[in-house]
């Protein structure tokens, strides 16, 4: 018969990396307290280091710089221009 996939909760994951981040006891004794493997809670840690700098990121919008975008419309207004300009030269309007 097989076992259920047990699935743990965000607080007891946070919990077990906060553990593991503490290093006051080994991997191997913080899973055998959890009776969970190992390499999940380095796991668990691997994931709270990645994801650690987003929590402290600044929800202020911040302004883009928009030069690029605006020398690409120039760029286009110009490429425009040209055209017209061909158009009217070949159809015999200017």
């Amino acid at each position: 018969m097989r076992k259920k996939r047990t699935r743990y909760s965000e607080s007891f994951k946070a919990k077990i990396a906060i553990e593991a981040l503490k290093d006051q006891r080994t991997i191997s004794e913080i899973a055998g307290q959890f009776q969970i493997h190992p390499n999940q809670v380095t796991k668990w840690k691997c994931q709270l280091l990645e994801r650690a700098p987003a929590i402290f990121e600044d929800g202020r919008k911040k302004k883009k710089d928009d030069s690029p975008t605006e020398a690409m419309l120039y760029q286009q207004i110009g490429q425009l221009q040209v055209e017209l300009d061909w158009l009217k030269k070949k159809s015999g309007m200017l």
